[in-house]
């Protein structure tokens, strides 16, 4: 029990001397004394501490001058000791903190590229199985271009035959190169093509008269003109999203009205334009004039039109109303060759007054889209459509 009293008495003097080598407190401000602490353990001997402190600033200034913060450590006998920096496994540990959490953060910032990239956080294989299943497969380089809003793709394919168009820094001449925009550099008359492709659009407009359907810039009234309000607002509801370049699925003459399709989508466009696609298309036609029996024959045995012989699926005179003088045919044809209904009514001694379009194979036009106006179409439109997204 001495022996331990011993022990204690000296480890606490050896503290002592210690920290009389050592100053709490900055040598430019004041020093308060708070007096003697008395300090004995299991010693007949008593140790005192003179512990200075400086008192508290009202304004504190920032002082540039290092405050030591004594370590009592243990060395490598067991015996403690008091030194000036922190001892070497407490810096080891801080180091280790600080590359785990780099390494965290790194890792979390990884994955939040993943999840906006839309990619799977699996194995290889997952990802491999992901990109050849789910990923977009690499296009023709005009296909590419048109789809980014940069050009019509005939006027595409004229831009890489005139060499403005690089591809991972070569000049690409040829239009059916696969390409992918999220991989590859894709630069048109120096500026970079983004790697985000535009969504695809699937609009139906109940075109007014006298608007043509031509995406030519110098065409005043087209139909194209009728989207600008729709593009102005497209970063607002689509941030992050190149504008669509969108056109017109077919053509109305400039006196015709009603449903027309507009889209962005090339194959969604060529699938409904091709004859095999075999869409019925149902117009209203206002007569001038009194149709008869002899009238309705004439246009259901048809007419040739470039050639070829055209007839119609069906004719049919509608019963008047009281707020529509004229007579009106319903006429739904397949084939949509140019002018075909009107050079139908007019091989049958008849004159239009107004004709409208108000059926594309499944789909009909909203009765109370107005004039001018266009409406988004939806899975279900675009399947009526014969469209398999």
């Amino acid at each position: 029990m001495a022996a331990a009293g011993t022990t204690a008495a000296a480890a606490v003097a050896a503290a002592s001397l210690a920290f009389s080598s050592f100053h709490l407190s900055r040598p430019s401000l004041a020093r308060r004394h708070f007096g003697t602490i008395r300090s004995s353990i299991s010693s007949p001997s008593t140790t005192e501490f003179n512990i200075s402190f400086a008192p508290k600033s009202k304004n504190p200034k920032p002082q540039s001058e290092t405050l030591l913060i004594p370590w009592i450590v243990r060395d490598a006998n067991g015996n403690l000791k008091l030194q000036s920096t922190p001892p070497a496994r407490y810096l080891e540990d801080i180091a280790k903190a600080k590359v785990l959490t780099a390494k965290k953060k790194k890792k979390k910032e990884e994955s939040a590229a993943r999840a906006a990239a839309g990619e799977p956080k699996h194995s290889k294989a997952a990802r491999r199985f992901y990109n050849e299943n789910f990923r977009d497969p690499p296009q023709r380089l005009s296909k590419v271009l048109a789809a980014a809003g940069v050009a019509s793709r005939r006027s595409s394919e004229e831009l890489i035959f005139e060499g403005r168009v690089t591809v991972n820094g070569s000049v690409c001449n040829t239009p059916q190169t696969r390409v992918d925009p999220a991989r590859d550099m894709i630069y048109v008359n120096g500026n970079r093509l983004p790697k985000k492709l535009p969504p695809k659009v699937y609009l139906a407009l109940n075109k007014p008269k006298g608007y043509i359907c031509s995406s030519g810039e110098k065409e005043s009234k087209s139909v194209l003109c009728l989207f600008d309000d729709y593009l102005k607002n497209w970063n607002k509801q689509n941030p992050g999203l190149p504008k669509p370049r969108i056109f017109t699925v077919g053509r109305l003459d400039v006196a015709t009205t009603g449903l027309i399709i507009v889209t962005n989508d090339g194959d969604f466009a060529q699938k409904l334009s091709h004859p095999s696609s075999n869409l019925s298309k149902e117009y209203i036609a206002t007569i001038d004039g009194v149709v008869n029996k002899q009238h309705l024959i004439a246009i259901s045995e048809g007419t040739v039109i470039d050639g070829v012989h055209c007839s119609p699926d069906s004719v049919e005179l509608l019963p008047p109303q009281p707020a529509i003088l004229k007579p009106r045919l319903r006429i739904v044809v397949h084939e949509g060759r140019n002018h075909e209904v009107r050079e139908l009514v007019k091989n049958a001694g008849l004159q239009i007054h107004a004709l409208k379009r108000v059926r594309i194979g499944g789909f009909r036009l909203p009765s109370d889209l107005g004039h001018g106006k266009h409406v988004e179409l939806r899975q279900g439109d675009l399947k009526a459509l014969g469209w398999k997204s």
